[in-house]
């Protein structure tokens, strides 16, 4: 079993881009000597030590009676990081990763469980747990969520002669983009490049067509990809979204030539640089509704231990950051919507603007939900290709994703390593590197053999 866990860890290495951007390593709280030392590693390399951020970590250690020693890496070397950790037998006692993340280390034994830790998870938001979830287990807390929206700009829409109101499905958003276009300004810009990214900006509406990712080829998943290429085809969206990044795309809409622009919270402070009046709708669904948008955001999760009696105060800690008046203090640093009813709602009544982006997250979902775990990505990489392929011309929408669903049956994930005391590690590698989302947080690193 070890050495099936040095492969999958070597495998990793191979992914590319998994250099720690930053690291915090001193002890940030000024907890009693006698409790010991609590390790914390987090995703927020930009925060440091006089951060708020940082400052919380040192607060919940006082409170839990020991010291913090927080470590803040890049997310793409996060991963690589706990399972190196958990292969040595020093995993932190808390690690907070991105929530596609989760799975791939609950499958490999490197984390407990939310009933292993006494964890209260009760006034969270199912959809959002579910992201945590895999064999009916729940392996850590959310921390907040970020999801996508339309943005509008005002004075295109008016213009136009569109009620961005009136836009409450394909239908009539489809015919705003054409008003526009008539007009003479430019329809709606996102991200389909070629990644994992392109799968991120692709899901809302391949979810809000009724689609499930385990058949890629259904009608309903046609219609999706079928209306992005009418899109392109019509003039409503450029060419250049077969390369566009979130923030390549954010740039095009901060010209203030489109009407649209598919992005999330993140966006929200460039929004206010932009110069010009916008609004946010959520993403509409086929036949009306919000779209299920997929969730960005962390888990607190806390790690196995040989030392089992640390669990308690792992629990306290893990609770302090989870609890209402920090979770509203982090979630506003993070750009997020929080987890629970409690602290939305003060969000809300803070910005009036968040209501949207509430909305949008109660509707949205995990891309490793619906027990799909460590599957997703063997299931992501064929649905970016077919949107490559059919946005490009070179297959039909329906052509393509037959061809996707043939390439889904078609790899099997490799079980690569089990669980190994104290944990062992995820399965292999992709057969090609996922890259970093310009959000917050960045998309599921993709952790499965293909083969």
């Amino acid at each position: 079993m070890r050495t099936k866990l040095r492969a999958s860890l070597l495998a990793l290495t191979l992914l590319g881009g998994l250099a720690a951007c930053s690291t915090s390593g001193g002890d940030t709280g000024s907890g009693s000597a006698a409790g010991g030392t609590y390790t914390i590693w987090d995703p927020y390399p930009q925060y440091d030590d006089a951060s708020a951020w940082v400052q919380l970590l040192g607060k919940c250690g006082t409170d839990a009676g020991v010291a913090v020693k927080r470590t803040g890496y890049d997310t793409s070397d996060l991963t690589n990081k706990a399972l190196l950790a958990a292969q040595q037998g020093n995993s932190p006692d808390v690690l907070i990763v991105d929530n596609p993340v989760v799975s791939t280390l609950a499958e490999a034994g490197v984390l407990t469980t939310t009933d292993d830790n006494k964890l209260d998870i009760s006034a969270i938001a199912p959809n959002l747990v579910a992201a945590g979830q895999t064999g009916g287990k729940t392996y850590g807390i959310p921390i907040g969520a970020n999801t996508l929206a339309l943005y509008y700009n005002k004075a295109v829409l008016t213009a136009a002669g569109v009620d961005p109101a009136a836009v409450k499905d394909w239908a009539s958003l489809t015919a705003a983009l054409g008003k526009v276009k008539a007009a003479g300004k430019k329809g709606i810009t996102f991200s389909a490049i070629g990644t994992e990214e392109g799968s991120f900006q692709f899901l809302p509406w391949y979810w809000g067509s009724g689609a499930g990712l385990r058949k890629l080829d259904s009608p309903e998943a046609v219609s999706a990809l079928s209306l992005w290429n009418d899109w392109l085809k019509n003039g409503y969206a450029p060419n250049s979204v077969i390369n566009n990044t979130q923030t390549t795309s954010w740039q095009e809409f901060a010209t203030g030539q489109f009407a649209f622009a598919e992005n999330g919270t993140w966006q929200l402070g460039n929004a206010k640089k932009a110069g010009f009046e916008y609004g946010i709708i959520p993403i509409p669904s086929k036949t009306g509704g919000t779209a299920p948008a997929p969730t960005g955001g962390e888990f607190v999760t806390a790690p196995v231990q040989k030392d089992t009696k640390r669990y308690t105060t792992t629990q306290k800690l893990i609770a302090c950051l989870s609890s209402t008046d920090n979770a509203l203090a982090t979630d506003t640093t993070l750009s997020y919507i929080a987890a629970t009813d409690a602290v939305q709602t003060k969000q809300v009544a803070a910005n009036a603007e968040l209501k949207v982006w509430v909305e949008a997250v109660k509707a949205a979902k995990g891309r490793t939900s619906d027990d799909l775990g460590t599957k997703y990505p063997k299931i992501s990489e064929p649905l970016w290709t077919a949107v490559q392929a059919a946005l490009s011309g070179s297959k039909s929408p329906a052509d393509a994703l037959t061809a996707a669903q043939a390439r889904g049956r078609g790899h099997q994930v490799r079980t690569s390593c089990t669980a190994s005391a104290p944990g062992s590690g995820p399965r292999g590698r992709s057969s090609r590197p996922s890259r970093p989302t310009c959000s917050p947080s960045t998309p599921i690193r993709c952790t499965a053999t293909s083969t």
